[in-house]
């Protein structure tokens, strides 16, 4: 094994290889990076409309409560596929990288609205009380009070969730997308080593996922409470 190696070194290690992974990181990046930044906006909606308590809006709060269970329940795999059939239909012109962002951020979207609504239940209601006895309406009670406090729990759990799902982007290869594992198993099917092409995937994975790991982590010890009595 360690002869093929040094044999396929010097094919391995040339620019054409390196633009090749480059692109394929570029893809994971993007389908996470919109996937996951929609996903966090979507989300934030359906977490505030499931927190109102307006009778006319209960139609919607359960439509949103619908959305959410379903697609929290859903094999990402099977979501994907889902969506490839979907956008078939509704816009068939759509690229496999735009369908795996599709289905990426209708899953991202799930996840999020619930870490969402967890952070914003945390508040306390004699807060919300204060400020409605101040006469704040409830825009104003939820951009000045709410939101605000809620931040240091809502956003160590999704920075965590958006490294966690780094991976599973993978499953977008099943698309056709050209991500770094499809990448890896391209360049094992060109004749090189699993030694160096998946080598080469596992080090890019690390680079990207990384950094953001220690993001949440300091997040996470940034934004928590102190826990002095």
């Amino acid at each position: 094994m360690i002869e093929s190696i040094v044999e396929s070194a010097p094919r391995f290690f040339t620019p054409g290889v390196a633009l090749f992974l480059l692109g394929a990181l570029w893809r994971t990046i993007v389908m996470t990076a919109i996937g996951c930044s929609l996903g966090f906006a979507f989300g934030m909606g359906l977490a505030v409309l499931r927190r109102t308590r307006a009778p006319a809006l209960t139609p919607l709060r359960f439509a949103a409560m619908l959305v959410v269970e379903t697609f929290r329940r859903l094999p990402f795999l099977v979501l994907l596929i889902l969506s490839l059939f979907a956008t078939q239909i509704i816009a068939p012109e759509l690229s496999l990288l735009g369908i795996a962002t599709v289905a990426i951020t209708l899953y991202a979207t799930a996840y999020l609205s619930e870490i969402i609504r967890a952070g914003l239940d945390s508040v306390p209601r004699t807060q919300v009380e204060g400020a409605e006895a101040l006469n704040f309406n409830a825009w104003q009670v939820f951009w000045l009070v709410v939101l605000p406090q809620s931040w240091r729990i809502i956003l160590p759990p999704a920075t965590a969730f958006i490294v966690m799902f780094i991976k599973d982007t993978s499953l977008a290869s099943h698309l056709g997308v050209v991500e770094l594992t499809f990448s890896g198993k391209i360049l094992v099917n060109r004749g090189f080593p699993p030694t160096l092409g998946f080598g080469a995937v596992l080090i890019l994975y690390f680079l990207l996922s990384w950094p953001l790991g220690l993001l949440a982590k300091r997040l996470e010890n940034r934004l928590a409470p102190s826990r002095r009595p």
